[in-house]
């Protein structure tokens, strides 16, 4: 209850702001074109409210209401939140919002959105000013990139680290270097420790690019278990973390890329399921991997469920295991090869 109260209050807080500030915007420019304001509130006071003060020689009252929906800004010469039409029943005066030019009256109409478009930018800016922006050089992806087929026949290889174009240094791994890289005619990158260029077309399809399955280009990342929650069935089978996966199924993966794009392959599989026998074999997965601390390598037996396979074609870092599935895995030992 202690937690609710003092959330509520911290957005009756925020609320009360985000109107002060809007309402005095229209407050503002009716003040500087002349415009009388008859009342200033925090909040609507229907019937009574809950504080209220007029200063000396000021034509308006200041007040806080006691119906937390907004607030208002009463000028004269305008129907608003009050309804006062009495006043519209009287000849135009100089101080009256009805009197003003019209560019005048639109300012004065649109200074709450206004003043609530620069606290928007303004809170923004603070936030990039004080958290930055935060982001890995291409350059500095030491493991490199892993590449696709279509890349490795214009010269690039699994591991170059790419630095740049003719056009200048890569900044991020993004849209803007798949740009750099299609439009341009040299790449630059780090092969084996070494600095080199590769020469290119200067018109490789962007679009293509970044559609490829697998992808042009993609950091690449090993295949080694970061975390294993406790009680999953990653967890039962046997891995930990540490361990670096080698393959799937028998078949080689030398990083997390290639184990993504193998437990991708499940998807079709699954849908390609004539019954239920076929839907296990497609779910169920053979991994082997390396615990370094005991010079072993291991195969274990599990089953995926079918969420894992989705998030694995979508290319997110599914966990393979999820605690889910309610199944049971085998492992056998083997020595390791030096």
């Amino acid at each position: 209850m202690e937690v609710f109260l003092i959330r509520l209050l911290q957005f009756m807080l925020a609320i009360s702001i985000l109107v002060l500030l809007h309402e005095g915007g229209h407050f503002f420019f009716s003040k500087l074109f002349g415009v009388r304001v008859e009342k200033f509130y925090l909040f609507f006071d229907p019937w009574f409210h809950l504080f209220e003060f007029k200063p000396k020689k000021s034509e308006t009252t200041y007040g806080v209401g006691w119906l937390p929906l907004g607030g208002y800004c009463k000028i004269s010469g305008m129907i608003d939140e009050s309804f006062d039409t009495e006043q519209m029943k009287q000849p135009a005066q100089p101080w009256e919002f009805r009197s003003k030019p019209a560019w005048q009256r639109l300012l004065i109409m649109v200074g709450g959105v206004l003043v609530n478009f620069v606290l928007a930018l303004f809170i923004y800016s603070m936030c990039l000013f004080y958290w930055g922006e935060d982001y890995v050089r291409t350059k500095d992806m030491h493991l490199g990139m892993k590449f696709n087929s279509e890349a490795k026949a214009l010269g690039f290889r699994d591991g170059d680290i790419l630095i740049g174009t003719e056009k200048g240094e890569f900044k991020e791994f993004g849209a803007d270097m798949f740009r750099d890289l299609s439009e341009a005619y040299r790449a630059d990158i780090i092969r084996d420790g070494k600095k080199m260029s590769l020469n290119l077309d200067g018109d490789i399809n962007l679009l293509g690019m970044l559609k490829a399955e697998p992808m042009f280009a993609r950091p690449l990342i090993p295949a080694r278990v970061d975390t294993v929650f406790g009680k999953s069935i990653a967890h039962r089978m046997g891995l930990r973390a540490g361990d670096l996966i080698v393959a799937v199924d028998g078949k080689i993966v030398d990083s997390y890329n290639e184990f993504q794009n193998e437990i991708g392959r499940r998807r079709d599989m699954l849908a390609a399921a004539q019954n239920h026998a076929d839907s296990l074999a497609a779910r169920t997965v053979s991994l082997s991997f390396v615990r370094m601390a005991e010079s072993m390598t291991r195969t274990i037996v599990g089953r995926m469920s079918k969420a894992s396979i989705r998030a694995a074609e979508s290319q997110q870092r599914p966990e393979p295991f999820p605690a889910a599935s309610r199944t049971t895995g085998t492992s056998r030992k083997t020595a390791a090869k030096p």
